[in-house]
C-alpha cells in the first residue's frame, strides 16, 4: 500500500515522534474525517507499506531520525513559498527551511525531495513581479537539491475565503497565468528543474509545464524498484492525477497556521486538538470514541508479481 503522511496536516514538522512511535508499534488508527464513528487500523511495517509519501513545510524535526526509515521506501513533498508571516503566521524562518531542504536532499537524494511552490495567489504585495523574482531566488538555491518543482494556483474554498479575507487576494486572470507560466518555466528550465502543475484546471503544456501526480505511480515504481499497478484515486477531484493511497493524518491539527490552508478550517479546533496531542497516542489527536467501529484495512502490495505473472493490487 501507499501511505500518505499527510495531506491533512504536517506530520514531519509537528508529529514526527508520534509517527515513529506508530512505526515502532506497527499500526496506527485513523478516524474517518466524515464519520468519527468509523476508524481504520492501518498496519505499518515493511511488508504492508510499499511507499510513504511525506508532505511538509519543515522536515527539520524528522531528519535526525531518518535512520528509522531504513527498511522503507519513501519520498517527500517539501513546500517552500515566498510568503511572509502575514500569510504563513508560524512558519520557521525561510532561510532555515531552505537549509533543511538541502540537508534532507543530501541525506536521501534529490530525486526523492520534490519542491512545491504552491499555492500561488496574487494581491498588491505578492504580484507577478514578486513571484518571478522569488521563484528565481529559490531555484538558484535548490537546483542541486531537487529534480522537480510542482506549482498550483490557489483554490478559494468557502472557509479559505474567510481566513484569507485580510490578504485581499485578486481573482487571477488568464493573461496573468500565461505570463507567470512562461516566466516560471523559463526559470526552472534554466536551473534544470522539471516544472509541473498540480490538480488544476489550467492546461499549461504549451508553456512546457506538464500535469503532476503528487502520489505518483511512476516515481514510486522507480523508488521501490518494481513495476506497480494502482488505480487513480477516485476520492480526489477528477482533475487530480494521483493514484490511491491511505492518509494517516487529521484535519485541524496543523500549527503552521497558513491562512490559505484547506486542511485547517477552524483555528479554535486546531488549538483544542493540539492540547489533546500525545506522542504515545494510537490516533494522531484525541481518543477513539467508545461507540466507534474499528476496521482493519486489508491492504495488499501494489507491486506486480512477475514470477506468478499476476498483477497484485489493493485497488482491483
Amino acid at each position: 500500500m501507499i501511505v500518505s503522511v499527510s495531506r491533512r496536516t504536517d506530520i514531519p514538522a509537528f508529529y514526527s515522534k508520534w509517527f515513529f512511535n506508530r512505526l515502532k508499534e506497527g499500526f496506527v488508527y485513523v478516524v474517518n474525517p466524515m464519520n468519527p464513528k468509523q476508524v481504520s487500523k492501518i498496519e505499518l511495517n515493511p511488508h504492508t507499506v510499499d511507499c510513504f509519501i511525506f508532505w511538509t513545510k519543515d522536515a527539520t524535526p524528522m531528519i535526525c531520525d531518518l535512520n528509522k526509515l531504513k527498511d522503507y521506501k519513501y519520498y517527500f513533498h517539501y513546500t517552500i513559498t515566498p510568503y511572509g508571516k502575514d500569510v504563513e503566521t508560524r512558519i520557521l524562518d525561510k532561510k532555515k527551511i531552505i537549509e533543511s531542504f538541502k540537508e534532507l536532499s543530501k541525506s536521501i537524494g534529490k530525486e526523492r525531495v520534490i519542491l512545491r511552490y504552491d499555492p500561488i495567489f496574487l494581491n498588491e504585495k505578492y504580484n507577478l513581479d514578486y513571484h518571478i523574482k522569488a521563484f528565481e531566488r529559490l531555484c538558484s538555491q535548490l537546483n542541486r537539491f531537487t529534480e522537480k518543482c510542482i506549482i498550483s494556483f490557489i483554490d478559494l474554498y468557502k472557509k479559505t475565503k474567510v481566513n484569507t479575507k485580510s490578504l485581499h487576494i485578486k481573482p487571477i486572470q488568464i493573461k496573468e497565468i500565461e505570463i507567470l507560466s512562461k516566466e516560471l518555466f523559463r526559470i526552472s528550465n534554466k536551473y534544470n528543474i522539471t516544472l509541473e502543475i498540480c490538480c488544476d484546471e489550467y492546461n499549461l503544456s504549451k508553456f512546457g509545464i506538464g500535469k503532476s501526480k503528487c502520489i505518483d505511480d511512476k516515481l514510486i515504481s522507480k523508488i521501490i524498484g518494481s513495476e506497480v499497478k494502482v488505480k487513480k484515486d477516485d476520492t480526489q477531484r477528477d482533475i487530480c492525477g494521483c493514484v490511491k493511497s491511505v492518509d494517516i493524518g487529521q484535519y485541524n491539527t496543523c500549527r503552521h497556521y497558513c491562512l490559505y490552508c484547506y486542511a485547517n478550517f477552524n483555528y479554535t479546533q486546531v488549538e483544542e486538538n493540539c492540547r489533546l496531542y500525545n506522542e504515545e497516542n494510537k490516533v494522531l489527536v484525541g481518543a477513539i470514541r467508545e461507540d466507534a467501529k474499528i476496521t482493519v484495512r486489508d491492504m495488499k502490495t501494489i507491486k506486480i508479481d512477475k514470477n506468478n505473472n499476476n498483477q497484485i493490487s489493493i485497488f482491483d
